[in-house]
């Protein structure tokens, strides 16, 4: 099934789901993709200053890699296209309107939202007001 592009649709078929776990986003300075694959990441990002991995919070701390804020992640369980216009930024906007900071990855099919572990009760609230708008 193709993924969706209307932005009503969409946020009408939101569904955010709260997934279980912490996660801790980590960078590790002159390393390529593939480092640290046996932390078993999320998500990776090069970047120029390093690689970037999203990683469970206890893999991070056993492998004594330094993080800032620990989040939890919101699935929006809706198939969006990746073409789709609007969505990441109608997420971000009702979540920054309740001072919640958002960090949105995007995947194939769902696009996946890290906020705060103390706040993510309240952001699913948020997302779900958002879908009934």
């Amino acid at each position: 099934m193709p993924g969706l592009t209307d932005l009503s649709e969409l946020i009408a078929h939101l569904e955010p789901v709260l997934g279980e776990g912490e996660f801790v986003f980590v960078t590790v300075e002159g390393a390529h993709y593939g480092v640290h694959a046996n932390l078993e990441p999320l998500g990776a990002f090069e970047e120029g200053e390093g690689l970037t991995l999203i990683l469970e919070r206890s893999r991070a701390e056993s492998a004594g890699l330094a993080f800032e804020g620990v989040m939890r992640c919101i699935t929006l369980s809706v198939t969006s296209s990746l073409e789709a216009v609007g969505l990441t930024a109608a997420v971000a906007s009702a979540l920054a309107e309740a001072s919640i900071s958002a960090n949105v990855v995007a995947a194939f099919h769902h696009d996946h939202v890290f906020v705060p572990a103390s706040q993510a009760t309240r952001a699913l609230d948020v997302l779900r007001g958002l879908q009934r708008a």
